[in-house]
């Protein structure tokens, strides 16, 4: 493995820039980004509370699509619906219909809590079929529990000690 100033010279050398500058190896062209797989980077952003963004929803235009921006800058009564619908997708993402439509999420969040519902339900059932109770939980144990408790006279004055005759050693009534 090379060292970091070793492979800051080799970078210098084949003419990538300058060293620790590896964002320069990719073109644009490059098989990094192909065409139509990703658009670029924008700083696109529109919700309801924020219907304006900064700047339009497609940055690079087709030829196609700028034909229709020159179109445009003329008289709107010209335009088709069908090509107004275009320039407000070139502009926006979404309408606020679209915006404030229903998602399906809740079908995946439901599902999800479901699954572990179901899946919690499995495992409980393999403990009381397969599994063995923990000894605290058995009988005997909250026997010895409850004894050393009232031989300790844990919380006499409103707690189990305080329920508890020690001299006849049974319950008060």
């Amino acid at each position: 493995m090379l060292s970091r100033a070793t492979w800051s010279l080799v970078l210098i050398k084949k003419g990538l820039g300058m060293p620790f500058r590896i964002r320069g190896i990719h073109s644009p062209g490059d098989t990094a980004r192909s065409e139509g797989k990703m658009p670029p980077y924008t700083s696109y952003h529109a919700q309801r509370s924020y219907p304006m963004p900064d700047e339009p929803f497609c940055t690079e235009l087709s030829a196609e699509q700028r034909a229709l921006k020159e179109k445009e800058k003329g008289s709107w009564t010209q335009l088709t619906h069908e090509e107004k619908v275009a320039l407000y997708r070139l502009q926006f993402h979404e309408t606020f219909a679209e915006m404030n439509r229903r998602s399906n999420e809740w079908k995946t969040v439901m599902g999800g809590v479901f699954f572990f519902f179901g899946f919690t339900a499995l495992l409980i059932w393999w403990q009381r079929v397969y599994g063995e109770w923990p000894i605290t939980l058995r009988d005997e144990w909250k026997a010895q529990q409850l004894q050393r408790i009232l031989d300790m006279k844990g919380n006499p004055v409103q707690g189990l000690a305080a329920r508890w005759d020690y001299d006849k050693e049974e319950w008060k009534k």
